[in-house]
């Protein structure tokens, strides 16, 4: 059987060295990589080796048109002289710099992917993206790969409305702040409140209405999310008549997740899957957070399975 889902990885992402008790580190990504190998579907996956930035071309004239010049060469420095914090979350090595360009060059070959052929895709790529806002990194995060590809989708021959859905337990405050000033990319939120990083309200709409904060109390289950998808996410998104569909796939809404509240299971990722899928098979998914390996690697199995069979 022809592959069905194009999965872009590499072990370089397992470089951007955070240190040895730090949340976010490489350990998640071998984590997912094991289990998806054990998988009997493995072979209907097609692993994909990012194009490297230097290669493409374009990826640091992409960063630098959503992010301040003055921060990435900031950040390249910093990593240059071997890496530091960037605050007391976000910490960089000597590689960070570098592998932070791969992951946005995954995802824009995660576009290019999604594009041409009309299947799922999925980047599995550190450091995630959705907390870095214009003139900093911030929450692990140190480029903006969802608001970024979004801008280069738009770019691309046919492509007039791009929609952005962030199911990432933590509010993507990076993403809004790229992307509530163009009309042509909706985003769409569902985020514990209170948590980190405060943002988020629901009266946060947007310069054009393209913004859809959706604030989950504590120790939501799936039978709270269930009818926000159904009577407000599918709506919205719906609406906007997406050309393509990116989904910023954190996966710490997991009830076993160490780093916040919310009681989701990994077969619930799965019924999202297929909301997404409803609305175009033209989606590509982008790891962001999720910490315990376990529920981590099972949701991103749920989101596969789901895509094989949607």
């Amino acid at each position: 059987m022809s592959p069905r889902v194009s999965l872009f990885y590499s072990d370089r992402f397992l470089a951007h060295d955070t240190g040895r008790y730090h949340t976010e580190n490489p350990g998640r990504l071998t984590a997912i990589v094991k289990v998806l190998k054990s998988m009997a579907w493995a072979d209907q996956i097609d692993w994909r080796s990012p194009t490297a930035p230097q290669t493409r071309g374009d990826v640091l004239d992409w960063v630098t048109q959503l992010h301040n010049p003055k921060y990435v060469a900031g950040l390249k420095t910093l990593c240059d002289q071997g890496g530091g914090h960037i605050d007391g979350d976000t910490v960089v090595s000597a590689a960070s710099y570098d592998v932070a360009l791969l992951a946005v060059s995954a995802w824009l070959d995660g576009v290019d992917a999604v594009l041409a052929n009309s299947h799922p895709g999925f980047v599995l790529a550190r450091p995630p993206g959705h907390h870095a806002v214009r003139d900093r990194g911030m929450g692990f995060c140190l480029f903006s790969n969802a608001a970024i590809a979004a801008h280069y989708a738009l770019k691309q021959p046919g492509i007039n409305q791009v929609a952005i859905l962030d199911w990432d337990v933590h509010h993507g405050n990076g993403t809004q702040d790229l992307v509530e000033m163009n009309r042509n990319i909706v985003y769409c939120s569902l985020h514990q409140s209170p948590c980190y990083p405060g943002t988020g309200a629901a009266s946060e709409q947007g310069f054009y209405d393209n913004i859809l904060n959706l604030p989950m109390p504590p120790d939501s289950t799936f039978a709270d999310y269930q009818p926000i998808f159904e009577e407000k996410v599918i709506p919205f998104l719906q609406n906007a008549a997406p050309d393509l569909l990116l989904v910023s796939a954190g996966y710490d809404a997991n009830h076993a997740d160490p780093l916040a509240h919310v009681a989701l299971r990994p077969q619930d990722y799965g019924h999202f899957t297929r909301y997404c899928l409803a609305l175009t098979p033209k989606v590509l998914f982008g790891l962001e957070g999720g910490y315990d390996y376990q529920s981590l690697s099972e949701s991103v199995v749920s989101t596969l399975e789901a895509c094989l069979n949607p």
